[in-house]
């Protein structure tokens, strides 16, 4: 994995202290996940924008080691995406089908609503350390990730929110640009507030940050009172560990821990990095002692 990036993510606030902006640049987050799952490049746009926007959800907790999961299923041929970002800038995703890639016909651009589609959903989970977690799921708008998260704002959160979001795929494959911008309302807003919002006409942050990437330069071009509160970091970064797929297993019922163990090994491959993992007969034996303790 690569190494923890410099700050790439500014929280800053405007309009007189009743906006909240979170923008990131996630172009080095986004290029890891695509080296880890070789993804083609619409798969790549979709998996890239709702990992952009998770991080920032993540960023957005307060408690530390707070999670913030995120799945979209739309039906489309990409298949389920799943995202888990954590307080602290870590995040993680992948989706059901890395290598789709399809364009919009005229304008070429990467056509991500046809691989989401939008007959489905988008869920988010958050793990604020209480007994049980929130979960929120509203359908699908658009399928183009940015506008099914300002939906959620709307819907789930009740706040006034806008989402911009993308991702730039280079001939090569590879993230030419990528980024996320997560503006709210706070609760003093007025309606001076809303409307200066819906006239700021923005242009795709993705396009913003291939020709410029300093966020201030661009948050400064949005808001001339912007005060900056705060830099943090978002990065790529999975947790796996075959410890914790023993702990996993463990969790299912002791007839299925049998019949997975009978082979003498189990291997096992992370959704969100793609590591292998092969569990001996050693490893099993462990597995199973625990399970009869609980039995």
């Amino acid at each position: 994995m690569m190494k923890k990036m410099n700050n790439n993510v500014i929280v800053a606030t405007a309009l007189n202290n009743h906006a909240r902006i979170y923008l990131l640049n996630s172009k080095q987050m986004v290029e890891e996940a695509r080296i880890h799952h070789n993804l083609f490049p619409t798969s790549c746009a979709a998996l890239g924008r709702t990992m952009s926007v998770t991080a920032l959800m993540g960023l957005m907790q307060k408690e530390e080691n707070e999670a913030v999961t995120t799945t979209i299923n739309g039906g489309g041929p990409i298949g389920t995406i799943m995202c888990v970002a954590l307080s602290n800038g870590q995040v993680k995703g992948f989706c059901a089908n890395p290598e789709f890639y399809q364009t919009y016909e005229g304008t070429h651009k990467l056509a991500v609503g046809v691989g989401v589609g939008t007959n489905g959903y988008l869920k988010v989970t958050k793990n604020l350390k209480m007994k049980q977690p929130y979960t929120s799921r509203v359908n699908l708008r658009t399928g183009e990730i940015g506008d099914d998260f300002a939906y959620y704002f709307s819907v789930s959160e009740q706040v006034p929110t806008i989402v911009s979001v993308g991702v730039l795929v280079d001939t090569d494959y590879s993230v030419k640009s990528a980024g996320a911008m997560i503006i709210e309302l706070l609760p003093d807003h007025t309606e001076e507030d809303i409307v200066y919002l819906e006239n700021l006409h923005l242009t795709p942050i993705s396009n913003v940050l291939e020709k410029d990437d300093n966020l201030y330069n661009y948050l400064n071009s949005l808001f001339t009172d912007a005060i900056v509160l705060e830099e943090r970091c978002a990065y790529f970064h999975c947790d796996c560990s075959k410890e914790r797929f023993m702990r996993n297993i463990l969790t299912l019922p002791k007839k299925d821990i049998e019949d997975l163990a009978m082979d003498g090994k189990i291997d096992i491959r992370c959704d969100f990095c793609g590591k292998e993992y092969s569990l001996n007969a050693d490893d099993i034996n462990v597995i199973l002692s625990y399970a009869n303790k609980k039995s």
